[in-house]
């Protein structure tokens, strides 16, 4: 049966998990949960390099491994935003816990796992990934918005104080130059305040 999910097709697994039993049988209950399993390994080094290659959907790494431990490789895929992690971990203690939280791991499931708790943990990484990829957008947003402002008021500022113009004229001038060049706003205001720009020229 295929996964509920938002996007098309069935959802593309990397599992990282140094214990070759565990691994087997994750595979097997991922792939008949209609999943696709794209690549598998027991270190954790190598997993971070079949995330990189492969791209997938979401990666579900153990925490103890080889060559690097999950936790490691969970924080450089989580800082490189490929996909969200699903930790594996034989500890349910509220440190480990914390440690794969910390570790950019967005949900996590303690072993020896049940089958129901596999898809739940899986959609709700995805759709926690989701929101931060929604977030981090909204906040690019915002800080494109706020850079804008800044220089907006300062070239306004210029043009205020050296040419006598009322705040609405500096704006004005300002929006015709982008609208007349097919600039952005940023740039025309940038221009002013390094003096390339002014209502004499």
């Amino acid at each position: 049966m295929n996964p509920p999910t938002q996007t098309t097709g069935p959802l593309r697994i990397v599992v990282a998990e140094d214990e070759a039993i565990i691994r087997l049988d994750l595979v097997e209950t991922l792939q008949e949960e209609g999943y696709i399993v794209v690549a598998d390994t027991g270190r954790g080094d190598t997993a971070i390099d079949l995330v990189r290659e492969h791209k997938p959907d979401v990666a579900i790494f153990d925490i103890k491994m080889p060559g690097l431990d999950g936790l490691a490789a969970a924080q450089v895929v989580s800082a490189e935003k490929i996909c969200p992690v699903v930790m594996l971990t034989a500890f349910s203690q509220r440190e480990v816990i914390e440690q794969a939280r910390d570790a950019g791991a967005l949900a996590y499931l303690v072993k020896p796992f049940q089958k129901t708790d596999l898809v739940p943990a899986i959609e709700l990484a995805i759709g926690r990934f989701a929101e931060m990829k929604l977030l981090s957008g909204e906040r690019d947003a915002l800080d494109e918005q706020l850079q804008l402002r800044k220089v907006l008021d300062r070239a306004k500022g210029i043009l205020i104080d050296s040419y006598s113009m009322t705040e609405q004229a500096a704006f004005d001038f300002i929006q015709k130059g982008a609208m007349s060049s097919r600039s952005r706003m940023k740039d025309v205001a940038q221009r002013v305040i390094d003096g390339d720009l002014t209502p004499n020229s």
